[in-house]
């Protein structure tokens, strides 16, 4: 499942894009939420945008979301505070 709740926060298996064409939400994939970012994965711009599009995407605080996992790598676990994973689901307009 690509997300998952462990104790007050929701935990994202995201498989990120970076400098794509498009910036957004794609498919489900082996268990991971695809994400299209337009940054570069050069110096933490990926990472940063990425949180910035979750926290905007999900209607949190950028402090509320970090990367737990993957900081380096396309496969990221990214965790979000205060928010159930249906709530992301349903805001995201993705089905768990």
């Amino acid at each position: 499942m690509w997300a998952r709740e462990k104790d007050d926060s929701t935990l994202l298996s995201c498989r990120v894009h970076p400098n794509s064409s498009r910036e957004g939400i794609g498919e489900i994939r082996d268990d991971c939420l695809t994400i299209y970012l337009n940054a570069p994965a050069v110096e933490g711009k990926a990472n940063s945008a990425l949180i910035k599009f979750l926290s905007k995407g999900i209607g949190v605080a950028k402090s509320r979301v970090s990367i737990v996992k993957g900081g380096k790598s396309r496969n990221k676990l990214v965790a979000v505070e205060g928010k159930r994973p249906e709530e992301i689901a349903r805001t995201l307009g993705i089905s768990l």
